[in-house]
């Protein structure tokens, strides 16, 4: 698992029109959170990200979105930017392109319900997505946001200490992390997301959306 933890510079080297982490010379830091929204875990998120004074950005599932609206709103209002992550949570090795193109617009339908500004970041999920539906999105304006650190929050194999282990042994600046608003990531979640948080403040961190 801990050749995955962090993403190695060879996969992004093959991968350059993937955006894996954003260099800055300002400490700074991208929190994201896949698979949203979903009230009871969410809101969590969204207060403990107050409780800090972070910014983070939210890849949300249409589907999600279609249910909890109000949920939804809270993270815009909030002022954390949101990316598109398909409307079914869709596997792009293992869907056809006109499928799965035609599902990333039923989110973006869903996003542009509750608000004006373009969504223009995508993250496929499950990090699977093939080089021919990459190059469809892009050229619809979209950035392709993948990651340089994976907390590994979903899995019900590791355990709390060793998710939070997993991102203070490799953040630096310019990391992109993932974590889960989602019913599954809860556990891990709820015991690494405010330990990150307190030790990216006490190191200097600021934790800004991605644009």
């Amino acid at each position: 698992m801990s050749f995955w933890v962090k993403t190695n510079r060879f996969i992004k080297w093959i991968f350059p029109n993937y955006v894996w982490e954003i260099p800055n010379h300002e400490n700074k830091v991208y929190l994201t959170f896949d698979d949203g929204p979903t009230p009871e875990i969410t809101e969590w998120t969204l207060e403990e990200l107050k409780r800090y004074e972070a910014k983070a950005t939210f890849f949300c599932i249409g589907d999600n979105i279609k249910k909890h609206p109000d949920t939804f709103l809270k993270v815009i209002n909030q002022g954390h930017a949101i990316g598109n992550h398909t409307f079914n949570h869709l596997k792009g090795w293992k869907t056809g392109n006109e499928t799965y193109i035609e599902n990333v617009s039923r989110c973006q339908e869903q996003t542009a319900n509750y608000t004006s500004h373009i969504v223009n970041l995508f993250r496929p999920p499950y990090g699977k997505i093939k080089p021919s539906q990459s190059r469809i999105l892009r050229k619809m304006g979209y950035k392709i946001i993948m990651w340089d650190i994976v907390s590994f929050d979903f899995d019900h194999g590791i355990s709390p200490e060793k998710c939070l282990e997993n991102i203070l042994k490799n953040v630096r600046p310019g990391s992109i992390v993932v974590f889960h608003d989602s019913v599954k990531a809860a556990q891990n979640l709820k015991y690494a997301l405010p330990k990150t948080l307190e030790f990216l403040k006490e190191k200097g961190f600021t934790c800004s959306k991605i644009k």
